[in-house]
This record gives structure tokens, C-alpha cells and sequence, in this order.
């Protein structure tokens, strides 16, 4: 028993976390350990992922504290049993006993200790919920003061987090921003230590998440890559911090490693019913995207029973699978029901590609705009680069390709700023639609086969077949000076459809369909449908 609890003290010294676990488990089998070793034990738990064990170890050590009258080390042991819990709904009523305790323990000390500066920051939290925000801040004021008069990093830590997360709450983003940066300078500086860097970090993402900032989780994350690799039996990320950073590796294409994430969100929020359903629809997105449809749609499904609304995804997944009016019907009832800004970009993202593909070229246009109402409001590229993109759809459905190649341009551009390959491509394709058009025939051969390209490496099959199909039929050379758009229509005039049928299978409006219909006949000298329909016999365009 002393070998293995002096291995496991030495190796706890080390941040040998993985070694020093085991060594202590293996010492308090042989007899049980006294409360500052089993918060070791605890810590250690915790921290390669072992939460059961780890809530376990730090009750035993809050218990032994009590018994031996040492009210500080319990009020510790019993912060540590809040930090484990977390922002978990389901354990509120297990959270606020264990602040209790804290609270009514030191009370009882009445001196000044770090603990009470991380009672105060529970505090300030309890109090933006309830939306005192001001109190909130001097609370977490007090608990940065306490730290900085003690000098404990993990303390003043968590305070300015808590401060900047209130200002964000305050729309004081710029401040709130600067707070939270300040924070993760000192994390990736080694100055915190591992738990609450986990708990900082993992907010802070959420932060930039919300706040469309994902330059920002990008830049902290590479910041802390050689904090993480100094750890590598560490798990410091957990919860919806690991949904957030599947969500941001498979924005920047890495795919395999976010799928990695995802399944292991699954397996830590199994028990979570909030945090379950955003990890079960994040590995639903993966899914579709990959063309996994049947896993997709059963991630989906479960997503919804954990209380997360499979839509936008479901109503894509439609698409995909070729049932526009389920896809049509369910991005509505979306449309309609989210509110949440940062939900409803998701949405109305998602509504455009599918109402144009329903040829509701009215709703898609309005759903565009508002899209690039909220862009304005923000500096956020990830959201102007995709109020851009949809704005450039809706101008190619609309006839108008010159102005779809402007915003697409844009779009293309900021998509490349982030960078999100994945969008980029989907944008590539749209800008080879847009030259075939124009009659530029190599510009959209290159840009289709460019985006085919990236799509095969991402392994998004779905896009890489439809886009695929792009290659031979927009890049086909136009027949008598007509853009690859007039042929289209050409052979739905050939084949007995109205303007209004017309519209709808290309997913544009009966008024771009008579601007086309113009266009063909002033280019081949016809005055009529019929003489239209013989030119495309004629000249083998069916």
C-alpha cells in the first residue's frame, strides 16, 4: 500500500494523471486513503474521464474532511463534486446541495479562502440566469479580487470567465470578447490548472459557438493543442464541448476526426437528455453529409427523443433522398417555429436550398434576405459567408447569373477566410451553374470539377453525385449562341410544358421563364413554340 500511494503521489506531482489513478486505486483497495489523497484520486479520476470514479473518490474525500473538522478542504471536495456535475439539467437539484454545502461550510470557516471566490462565481452564475446581471458581475468582481489577493490563477480563472460570459449575456460583446481572452491567454500560458482549463475552454467555445465566432474557437483551440499534447492521457473536453468541436472540425473538412468526437459525445451524454440529443444530431449531420442515410435518419430519430429537433437535418436529409415535399413541409414548420438566432441561421440556411428545389422561388428569396438582414448585424464571417451564398442561389434560380457570380464570389471568399471546404465546394458548384448561364462553358468545367474534387476527398457522396451530374449537362456547349439555362428551357417548351410547369421543374419563376423564352427566340429567329419544339428535334436536344 505505501508503494503504490507514494507512486501515486509522485505521479499526481508529475501530472502523470493515468499512472497516478491507478496507483491510487490500487493503494486504497489495500486500505482506504485519507481525504487529501482521495481528492487526489479524485482529480485524477476525473481528469483521464472517469467521472463515476472520480464522484466517488470526492465524496469519500468531502466526508473524511467533514469528520476531521476541516471545513475548507470539504468546502474544496464539495466544489469538485460541482464542477463534475457541471451545467447538466437533469442534476440541478444534486448541484444546488452540493452549493449548499459549500455555502453553509464557509460560513462557518468565515475567513477569506479561493473557495469562497469559486462560491462567489457560483453565484454571479445563479444571478445572470435569473437575469440581475449587474449583481452578477460585482459577484464575480469580488471572486477575481479574492483571487488576485491570493494569488490563485485557477480562481481569477474562472472569475473573469464568469465576468465575460455576463457581458456577453449584456450584448457587450466586444468587452465580453476581451474578458475571455484574457482568460485563455493564461490557460494556453500553463498558469491554470487542468480542471478548470477543461471548464474555460470548453465555455468558451460554447461562447464562440453562439456567437457565430468560430475564427476565434479556431485560434483557441490551436492554442491550446500543445497544452493537450503535454497531456495526452487527459480528457479534458467533455459534454457539449465535444459536440461543439465535431461542429468545428467538420466545418474545416476534418470529417474522420469529427465523427470521432461525435461518437464520443454519444457515449459521455448517454444519461444527459439535453446534452444527448445535440451529440446524437451532430453525428445525424455527419451521417447525411457522408450519404449514410439509413444511420442518419436513425441518429435523427433518436436526437428528437432525447428532446432535440432533428430539423434542419431531417428536412435535408428529405432532399436528399429525393422527397422534396417532406423536405418542402418540414423546413417550413422550422421556419415557423425557431426563433433562437442562432437556430434559425441553421434554418433559414437550410429553407433556401430546399424551397428552391420545391420552386417556391418567392419563400426562398425571403428567407435569403433574411438571412442577410442578420449578417449585417455582425462581423461574423461564417454568417455573411453564408447569407452571400444563399443570396446567390436565389439570384441563379431567378435567371439573373451575373448577380448570382457577384454574391457567390463573395461567399467564396469568406468561405475560404474560415476555412470551410465543405461550403466552399457546394458554392463552386452553384458558380459552375451561374458561367454555364453565361455561356462560359471552361469557366464552369472548372469550377464543377473543382468542387468534385474536394467533395471526393471530404467523402460527401450525395454531393459528389449530384454535382457530377452538373459536369455533362451545364458545361454542355450551348446550341445557336443559347446559354446553358435557355437549352433547359428549350427542351421543356419542346417537350409541351407551360411557363408555369417549366418554372417548377427548374426551380425558377414564370417571369424568368419568359425572359428565356424571349431570349431563344430572338437568338434563333423563331415566332413560336412549335417552330421552337422542331429546332430542338432538329438540332437533337432531347
Amino acid at each position: 500500500m505505501d508503494a503504490s500511494l507514494q507512486r501515486g503521489r509522485a505521479a499526481f506531482e508529475r501530472q502523470a494523471w493515468s499512472e497516478a489513478y491507478a496507483a491510487l486505486a490500487d493503494a486504497d483497495r489495500a486500505s482506504p486513503l485519507d481525504a487529501q489523497d482521495l481528492d487526489r484520486l479524485a482529480t485524477a479520476a476525473h481528469l483521464i474521464g472517469l467521472d463515476e470514479a472520480s464522484a466517488d473518490a470526492r465524496t469519500r474525500a468531502f466526508q473524511s474532511h467533514v469528520q476531521q473538522g476541516d471545513r475548507v478542504r470539504a468546502a474544496a471536495s464539495a466544489i469538485g463534486r460541482v464542477f463534475l456535475i457541471g451545467d447538466r439539467r437533469d442534476r440541478e437539484a444534486e448541484r444546488s446541495g452540493w452549493e449548499t454545502r459549500v455555502e453553509r461550510l464557509l460560513e462557518e470557516h468565515g475567513q477569506e479562502c479561493a473557495e469562497r471566490g469559486f462560491l462567489l462565481c457560483l453565484h454571479a452564475r445563479r444571478k445572470a440566469g435569473a437575469g440581475d446581471f449587474d449583481g452578477a458581475r460585482e459577484l464575480a468582481a469580488r471572486a477575481a479580487a479574492i483571487g488576485e489577493r491570493l494569488g490563485n490563477a485557477d480562481v481569477i480563472a474562472i472569475a473573469r470567465h464568469v465576468e465575460g460570459r455576463i457581458l456577453l449575456r449584456q450584448q457587450q460583446t466586444a468587452a465580453g470578447l476581451a474578458r475571455l481572452d484574457e482568460v485563455m491567454v493564461a490557460i494556453a500560458s500553463g498558469e491554470v490548472g487542468p480542471l478548470v482549463t477543461g471548464i474555460v475552454y470548453c465555455s468558451a467555445l460554447s461562447a464562440c459557438h453562439d456567437l457565430f465566432d468560430l475564427r476565434r474557437a479556431q485560434e483557441w483551440t490551436a492554442a491550446l493543442s500543445g497544452w493537450c499534447a503535454a497531456h495526452p492521457d487527459m480528457v479534458p473536453f467533455r459534454g457539449q464541448c465535444l459536440v461543439r468541436r465535431s461542429e468545428l472540425l467538420q466545418l474545416h473538412g476534418a470529417w474522420t476526426e469529427a465523427a470521432e468526437e461525435a461518437r464520443r459525445a454519444c457515449e459521455r451524454l448517454s444519461d444527459a437528455f439535453d446534452d444527448a440529443g445535440a451529440a446524437l444530431y451532430q453525428h445525424a449531420e455527419l451521417c447525411r453529409v457522408r450519404g449514410e442515410f439509413v444511420r442518419a435518419e436513425d441518429a435523427y430519430r433518436a436526437a428528437s427523443r432525447a428532446g432535440r429537433r432533428p430539423q434542419p437535418g431531417l428536412a435535408l436529409l428529405r432532399l436528399a433522398q429525393g422527397d422534396v415535399a417532406a423536405a418542402d413541409a418540414a423546413i417550413r414548420s422550422a421556419l415557423h417555429e425557431t426563433k433562437v438566432a442562432r437556430a434559425r441561421v441553421q434554418v433559414l440556411h437550410a429553407a433556401v436550398e430546399i424551397l428552391l428545389a420545391a420552386g417556391d422561388l418567392a419563400a426562398a428569396r425571403a428567407a435569403a434576405r433574411e438571412l442577410d438582414e442578420m449578417a449585417r448585424r455582425t462581423e461574423a464571417p461564417v454568417l455573411r459567408a453564408a447569407a452571400a451564398h444563399t443570396a446567390g442561389a436565389v439570384a441563379l434560380a431567378e435567371g439573373e447569373p451575373r448577380d448570382a457570380v457577384s454574391r457567390l464570389r463573395e461567399a467564396l471568399d469568406l468561405w475560404q477566410e474560415v476555412p470551410a471546404p465543405y461550403e466552399l465546394a457546394r458554392v463552386r458548384a452553384l458558380m459552375g451553374s451561374a458561367y454555364a448561364a453565361l455561356g462560359d462553358v471552361e469557366g464552369a468545367r472548372m469550377e464543377i470539377d473543382a468542387a468534385v474534387e474536394v467533395l471526393e476527398q471530404l467523402g460527401a457522396r450525395p454531393d459528389v453525385e449530384r454535382v457530377s451530374a452538373l459536369v455533362a449537362h451545364e458545361s454542355a456547349a450551348p446550341s445557336g449562341g443559347l446559354t446553358g439555362r435557355e437549352v433547359e428551357v428549350l427542351r421543356q417548351i419542346a417537350a409541351g410544358k407551360t411557363n408555369r410547369a417549366i418554372a417548377a421543374e427548374l426551380s425558377i419563376s414564370e417571369k424568368t421563364v419568359a425572359r428565356h423564352i424571349s431570349n431563344i427566340f430572338t437568338k434563333l429567329d423563331l415566332s413560336s413554340r412549335s417552330a421552337a419544339t422542331a429546332y430542338a428535334y432538329e438540332h437533337k436536344l432531347l
